[in-house]
């Protein structure tokens, strides 16, 4: 067998490297993002979660809106997404505090494209994640208004 004297095949390999640390950052890029949406995935179901408990165990009708979405903005700022333009919190079509009543809370957060610590998140983003969190108010609790209470509906 004959050795061969020209290294071609080393400047062929040296030509891979360029390409394989570009894969290698797209790579990674896409496992931060990746990482990223579950991330605002949790801070919103947190939020979600915090907006209907905190809805459901007001004692007031009317301040009930307002409690909830001071707790899912205080959830937020928790998981630090206080960003507020980039989240939004959207009760179901019939949220009212009436007993044996389900309430959905849901929240909808748009991840930013990219985010880097220390620095913080660039991009508009072009990834939504939102969560859904349904709680029933007590159909025992005392102090709420029984319009359109439905006793045998709800199993009290």
């Amino acid at each position: 067998m004959r050795r061969l004297s020209d290294e071609s095949g080393f400047v062929g390999g040296f030509e891979a490297l360029p390409f394989g640390f570009l894969v290698f950052v797209v790579g990674s890029l896409l496992l931060v993002n990746a990482w990223a949406v579950f991330d605002c995935h949790l801070a919103a179901s947190s939020a979600a979660r915090e907006a209907v408990r905190t809805y459901v165990e007001s004692n007031d009708a009317t301040a009930a809106d307002a409690a909830g979405r001071a707790a899912a903005t205080e959830a937020m700022e928790g998981q630090g997404k206080n960003d507020r333009s980039r989240w939004e919190l959207t009760w179901s079509s019939d949220a009212a505090l009436v007993r044996c009543r389900q309430l959905t809370a849901t929240v909808t957060y748009r991840v930013p494209t990219i985010a880097v610590p220390w620095i913080g998140a660039f991009g508009s983003g072009f990834l939504t994640t939102s969560a859904r969190h349904s709680e029933i108010v007590d159909p025992f609790r005392s102090g709420l208004s029984t319009d359109g209470f439905d006793a045998e509906s709800c199993g009290a």
